[in-house]
């Protein structure tokens, strides 16, 4: 099987290749914003899209153009990448998968790529790229596979290469045989079906105060001044501190839970949903909008996207399989009797079942149930189609997945 892969690390930039850094994302950050308002142009008189292939001829023209004869001294296919970007994020908005494309603003989300011309010197740690020559980067691990393509970003004050890899891998089997449900909540990030508690890091909670001083301090200062500019280099390094202690914690738990299982059963939790603000409008305000407030926070703070993101493409790494479940009921249902009551549930941490008596952890409890939905799901869903009873052995029915 081929394996996309990705690798990042951190460049050792002089001050001299920072500003042909910078010099470059501003590149592309015009050219992108140029293109979207010739497309709204055109839109407004009445003519037609166009396509990539016209927009690159039209930066074609840019390029020799007197007011813009800078962007020659700018790596073409860069610039292409560009109209790339806007071509996918028209047709992201077409299929309803965004909204539509907006301009693209100084400092947010640097970033270019070059998708060939690159090389890369391992043993001495250096990344070749077109028109910026040689470059060190700290080297964490070796880069497997062969280069597809490389991007460039900024993340605060610091540059970081992304190197996106292709190589073929033999498919892989899960070494163990085990399946488990997990159950994500705001109290505990994670709770799993055999009893393991993954807690709450809430690097964003404990860090809200300091942040909010930060911003304050930063709002006083007369804007795009040095003291301005160095008041929100504060805000960024701390953005980015939480933003690396939720991610390292992340991969440290989604790894753990890969590695030990073959098959994890989620709930299919629609966040953009869950986390919508609660204010209303002033024709029809909202109700108890300073505690969902908080509890959008909350959820938002656990990271539930990217924690099933990583265990999916870990899973597949590894051979194993993730099953997304219908959430509801599952923090309802005694997985004794099968009975289904809200009053079984009496307080965020107590199951108590109101037919049968039986008593547990609630997180556990929503847990085994959507482990027992999982292998319903793997029973006789549209997805995978086995054919088993509900009665198998976990195992029996991730050795009948891989067959």
């Amino acid at each position: 099987m081929k394996r996309l892969q990705a690798f990042k690390f951190e460049l050792r930039l002089s001050g001299s290749e920072k500003r042909l850094f910078y010099r470059f994302s501003g590149s592309c950050r015009f050219v992108y914003n140029k293109a979207l308002a010739l497309q709204k142009d055109r839109y407004e008189k009445g003519e037609k899209k166009l396509n990539y292939a016209g927009l690159c001829k039209q930066l074609t023209q840019w390029r020799h153009q007197n007011e813009t004869l800078w962007l020659k001294e700018i790596h073409s296919q860069v610039l292409q990448q560009s109209l790339k970007d806007l071509e996918r994020a028209y047709r992201n908005f077409f299929e309803k998968r965004a909204d539509f494309p907006q301009f693209k603003r100084r400092g947010v989300r640097d970033a270019f790529r070059f998708p060939q011309g690159s090389k890369l010197d391992q043993s001495n740690s250096r990344i070749f790229l077109p028109k910026l020559g040689w470059l060190r980067y700290r080297k964490s691990r070796d880069v497997l596979g062969e280069i597809s393509n490389i991007t460039v970003s900024r993340y605060g004050k610091r540059w970081y290469v992304s190197i996106q890899t292709e190589r073929d891998v033999p498919t892989p089997v899960h070494a163990s045989l085990s399946a488990v449900g997990v159950d994500v909540g705001v109290a505990r990030l994670a709770t799993l079906s055999d009893g393991m508690v993954y807690e709450a890091v809430n690097s964003f909670g404990i860090h809200r105060q300091r942040l909010a001083f930060l911003q304050r301090r930063a709002s006083k200062r007369k804007k795009f001044s040095q003291n301005w500019k160095k008041a929100m280099a504060g805000v960024s390094l701390l953005h980015r501190k939480i933003s690396s202690i939720r991610q390292d914690y992340l991969h440290k738990t989604t790894s753990a839970i890969s590695k030990n299982h073959a098959m994890v059963c989620l709930e299919d939790l629609q966040i953009k949903n869950m986390s919508k603000s609660a204010s209303g409008s002033l024709a029809i305000p909202g109700r108890q909008v300073k505690a969902k407030t908080g509890l959008n926070r909350s959820i938002l703070d656990q990271g539930w996207h990217e924690f099933r993101r990583q265990l999916e493409y870990k899973e597949a790494w590894l051979g194993g399989t993730v099953i997304a479940v219908p959430p509801q009921n599952t923090s309802r249902t005694c997985p004794n009797c099968d009975h289904i009551s809200a009053e079984n549930r009496s307080t965020q941490a107590h199951f108590e079942c109101v037919a049968c008596g039986y008593v547990n952890n609630a997180d556990k409890v929503g847990a085994i149930n959507i482990l027992r939905a999982g292998h319903a799901r793997l029973a006789c869903g549209e997805t995978v189609r086995l054919g088993r009873s509900m009665n198998q052995e976990p195992a029996e029915a991730i050795q009948a997945l891989r067959a």
